[in-house]
């Protein structure tokens, strides 16, 4: 068994060699309960109360609706059928999954990436998520060879898979594959302007206007990832750290404080 995990919005990988491994994830002792002063600060005002709880309420609703969200761009062939497997069970755990694929890194490798709703995952919600789909994928047995499984974040420059997706990273350089030629071409590369009724709209490499923008069904999506840049990495992990302090978790629940790698690699 193999855990690497990278800094908090870099892809964090669980990996082990087969498919038949047990093993238990180590659980982290309670907090300790802080005695009250009497003479300390007061508590807040009703006011200050309410308003927390309002914020923490949206958010929740907010997470509650992100959960619920369908993917728009879905894989094809043997990663479709795996994901039609492993996804209602990663539902179940209150996770999202993000994409589906085999391929033939140190022989043959099935990468599973899922996320929180919030779009946060560590090291220990890519143990739960193993444990969990580990038996499904044994019974159901969808790759007929010998295979390696590997649970991961969808990392920074990550797959866009839901509208929300293409909404929330508007403004960054990101790739498009479509499945069908759109103007005689089917890969774009260019600015996320974010969506219009059902189309996603991209402003091209190099372009000052907005006759430069192009617009690509959702539908006809195969393949939608941000591409790696500073401005990039700078947001992501500001939203990691905002997604963090809304759900009350600790700096030190973020898995990986140590630089990893892509599973793409």
């Amino acid at each position: 068994m193999r855990t690497e995990s990278g800094a908090p919005g870099h892809p964090l990988f669980f990996v082990y060699p087969g498919l038949r491994s047990g093993w238990r994830v180590p659980r982290k002792a309670p907090r300790a309960v802080r005695p009250v002063d009497p003479n300390g600060p007061r508590a807040p005002d009703d006011n200050r109360i309410g308003l927390r709880v309002n914020a923490v309420d949206k958010h929740e609703n907010d997470i509650e609706a992100a959960a619920d969200e369908p993917r728009v761009v879905r894989e094809q062939g043997l990663d479709a059928r795996v994901a039609v497997i492993v996804e209602p069970v990663i539902e179940d755990l209150g996770y999202r999954l993000v994409r589906v694929k085999v391929s033939g890194q140190n022989g043959c490798t099935l990468q599973i990436m899922a996320e929180r709703p919030d779009g946060t995952m560590t090291v220990e919600d890519c143990e739960t998520v193993s444990r969990a789909i580990s038996p499904v994928l044994d019974v159901d047995d969808p790759i007929d060879k010998a295979y390696h499984l590997e649970i991961s974040s969808p990392g920074i420059d990550r797959p866009l898979v839901r509208r929300s997706d293409f909404d929330r990273w508007m403004g960054h350089d990101t790739k498009v594959e479509l499945a069908r030629l759109h103007d005689g071409r089917k890969r774009f590369r260019g600015i996320l302007i974010g969506t219009r009724d059902d189309a996603v709209l991209l402003r091209l490499d190099g372009a000052k206007t907005e006759e430069t923008e192009v617009t690509l069904p959702l539908d006809d999506i195969a393949d939608a990832r941000l591409v790696l840049t500073d401005a990039l990495i700078e947001e992501a992990l500001k939203a990691d750290n905002r997604a963090r302090k809304a759900a009350g978790r600790d700096d030190a629940d973020a898995a990986g404080s140590d630089d990893g790698e892509d599973g793409d690699a």
